[in-house]
């Protein structure tokens, strides 16, 4: 993350994301999250403390969706695996185009494969992969899903337990839960805080009814107690929670996958409740007319 300067505040951090395009990716998988990060502010009432600055990478300088969208990349492959450290979150689309990268073991595999090893590398530093729809197809491939949950398109739940599968016996390693959610957190890393139970972004398997948190909140466990700011993961629980972390899988990554396109905007306000703030998210929502519905988050998944 990179700090830059708010007048009132001090300096916040600005949390870098790469869109990891290929021929054939989904329109919406793309703009969703881009529309829901693009909008999100440190300070609501301050256009200059924006939270996230996104940029894309293609194997081409023009990536073109199924829908016909092209987007410029902002840089190739090569130029992406030397920068990954940069990098605090990596989004990976679904469309058409997945098949193609599986079949011809085309990039984003081996960006994420690096992506895992520098994190594994040194686990202190907060990171996140973020795969969309039928994305994680991509990461089940990578063996990235391996002892953790995951879902995807309903279409596609059978798919991704077969790769999977195919992942855990390859790796002799453990097997993936794939669930039918809106979207699913692995590793939430510090958002977990001491007591999960009290947490307003997790919410159990077993939905009970449960307070809304206002119009554009659905399924919300309670109010928020999201971070201070980022000062607040600097103290002696950070650490604590950083070597238990380095000990679950890809290092205590955190690891959300997504269903449909719909449930990438979801996805994405947990990733702005989290990274951000929860009322940055909130405001978002708003700001856009959505309904954030909750999916599940796993903090440690006994498979």
């Amino acid at each position: 993350m990179s700090a830059i300067a708010d007048s009132t505040a001090g300096p916040t951090e600005v949390v870098k994301v790469l869109f990891a395009l290929f021929p054939g990716y989904n329109t919406l998988d793309v703009a969703g999250p881009l529309e829901v990060l693009s909008r999100s502010l440190h300070d609501p009432k301050n256009k200059a403390t924006r939270a996230f600055d996104c940029q894309f990478v293609g194997a081409s300088a023009a990536m073109t969706s199924v829908q016909g969208l092209t987007i410029k990349a902002d840089m190739d492959y090569n130029d992406a695996n030397d920068e990954l450290e940069d990098f605090d979150v990596i989004i990976v689309p679904g469309g058409d185009g997945v098949f193609d990268v599986l079949d011809k073991k085309a990039e984003p595999l081996n960006l994420l494969t690096k992506y895992v090893e520098l994190h594994e590398k040194n686990p202190e530093k907060e990171r996140t992969v973020l795969a969309v729809d039928i994305g994680s197809l991509l990461l089940a491939h990578q063996g990235m899903l391996e002892g953790l949950a995951a879902t995807t398109h309903p279409d596609f739940y059978v798919r991704l337990e077969t790769i999977c599968q195919d992942a855990a016996r390859r790796d002799m390693s453990m097997r993936t839960d794939v669930m039918e959610e809106r979207y699913v957190v692995n590793n939430a890393r510090f958002d977990l805080g001491e007591n999960p139970d009290d947490n307003p972004y997790i919410i159990k398997k077993s939905r009970q009814p449960v307070e809304d948190d206002g119009p554009n909140m659905q399924h919300a466990r309670r109010k928020s107690i999201a971070r201070k700011g980022s000062n607040a993961m600097r103290d002696s629980r950070r650490r604590e929670s950083i070597a238990r972390r380095a000990q679950m899988p890809l290092g205590g990554m955190r690891v959300i996958t997504t269903g449909g396109v719909t449930a990438a905007l979801d996805a994405s306000l947990y990733l702005v409740g989290s990274l951000v703030t929860h009322e940055s998210a909130l405001e978002v929502a708003r700001v856009i007319q959505y309904s954030w519905v909750k999916g599940v988050t796993v903090d440690a998944i006994d498979v």
